[in-house]
């Protein structure tokens, strides 16, 4: 399934599931919600308490993505940097060892299996 499709079934699936359990969630509990004195109907009352929602995630989302960004950021460097000075301390003996392999391979098995 295409990443768009995903993106729509799940869209639809969360505005469908917050129209139907904050219905019936106003319903049950008989609430209403009231800004300045004004009675919001069920759906305005929904949609308020949907954006306030999905702008905590947002917020929330952003602290965890930079928190274990960074933790990911500086994980990469301190490997890459290990791995850059133990290239960097045994880049003869690598290079010896690649040309120690490239002069003994088996040169006739090689061909055969050009040749299938």
């Amino acid at each position: 399934m295409s990443f768009f499709k995903s993106l729509l079934l799940a869209i639809f699936a969360t505005i469908f599931l917050t129209y139907a359990l904050g219905m019936g969630f106003l319903e049950f509990f008989d609430l209403n919600v009231m800004i300045d004195d004004h009675h919001l109907a069920p759906l305005q009352a929904i949609s308020v308490s949907a954006i306030v929602v999905v702008l905590l995630m947002l917020v929330a989302l952003a602290i965890v993505l930079s928190v274990f960004g960074g933790a990911i950021f500086i994980a990469t460097i301190v490997i890459g940097s290990i791995a850059m000075a133990f290239i960097g301390v045994f880049w003869p003996v690598l290079l010896m060892a690649l040309v120690i392999y490239l002069v003994t391979r088996d040169k006739k098995s090689q061909t055969k299996q050009f040749q299938h």
